[in-house]
């Protein structure tokens, strides 16, 4: 078994086409099949089922390219070890947000990253926290932004802020009337969420234990779909302090701070526990300083370097 063969089987998966994967891999159809023959022979498992159109992996197939996709990740980061510093600052650099992070933290990243270095080649992309977890132990994605905690002993986390939550209530809604929003109030009232799609929240889906924890509820979506449906529908939504600057000022009128007690999350980025680019998640780290304000940052991105 090689490295390169493990690559092929990637490959294939990846473009569900023998002569597409070919193509990729600067080979002929012939040789690579044939590669890919040798290495079912010497595991004596068959890895695609080749009658399906598109090709499809088989199930220890799928298995397989999972660790080979890890295999690779690993073999990859081998070479980076011995790479200088000012090449360590370069290449592609992946990260997966979840999407109430991202309109936040991705047009820094791009100016920052663009100014200061230039030579890294920055691709982001917003996840459900699940896709992201799944992404990562595969090593598909070198970063992951997402609300802590992550609780993966394949991962760490690393806390960049934490933040409040702040309601924002329709005009209609008779909380409008108030200065604050009590948390316990919340269950009672109509709470548009985006979970496996926009809708209301319902009380049943939240356990008592987790009352006052509803980050997993607002993960997926735009936090300003959700403002738009208040504005035409009623009812309130949860808005992250990070993302009020980002509000017409004109709606601004409709945030009120959520009390008794606060509704909090943190946001934290999320590695691989054998990822070995120190440089390039400080990078990461010193963006996210300049983008967030200073008083909700973690003392570790406050103080400007984290070390592996």
């Amino acid at each position: 078994m090689t490295l390169q063969q493990l690559r092929y089987v990637v490959a294939i998966d990846q473009y569900r086409h023998f002569g597409k994967a070919a193509e990729a891999c600067e080979l002929t159809q012939s040789t690579l099949s044939l590669m890919v023959k040798k290495l079912e022979e010497e595991l004596d498992v068959i890895l695609f089922d080749r009658d399906a159109h598109p090709i499809e992996p088989t199930e220890i197939g799928r298995k397989v390219i999972d660790k080979a996709k890890v295999v690779l990740h690993n073999a990859a980061q081998i070479r980076e070890m011995t790479r200088t510093e000012k090449e360590i600052l370069s290449g592609p650099l992946k990260i997966a947000l979840i999407s109430t992070a991202a309109p936040v933290l991705v047009p820094g990243l791009f100016k920052y990253i663009g100014t200061h270095h230039p030579a890294i080649s920055l691709q982001t992309l917003e996840m459900l926290s699940d896709t992201i977890l799944d992404r990562l132990r595969k090593a598909e994605v070198d970063m992951g932004i997402l609300s802590a905690p992550v609780n993966d002993p394949e991962l760490l986390e690393i806390p960049l802020w934490t933040e409040r939550y702040f309601a924002y209530v329709s005009e209609k809604d008779p909380a409008y009337a108030r200065e604050t929003i009590p948390a316990h109030s919340l269950t009672g009232r109509p709470v548009w969420i985006m979970k496996d799609g926009v809708r209301l929240l319902d009380t049943t889906d939240l356990p008592e234990s987790e009352t006052a924890k509803y980050e997993h509820y607002f993960e997926g979506g735009r936090v300003g779909t959700l403002i738009q449906i208040v504005n035409d529908s009623g009812g309130l939504t949860m808005v992250p302090e990070t993302h009020i600057d980002l509000i017409l000022y004109s709606f601004q009128k409709n945030l009120r701070p959520i009390v008794d007690p606060e509704l909090k999350r943190t946001i934290c980025l999320a590695i691989r526990k054998d990822y070995i680019h120190e440089s390039l998640l400080n990078v990461v780290v010193q963006a996210v300083k300049g983008i967030v304000p200073g008083v909700l940052l973690s003392p570790a991105v406050r103080n400007g370097h984290i070390r592996l």
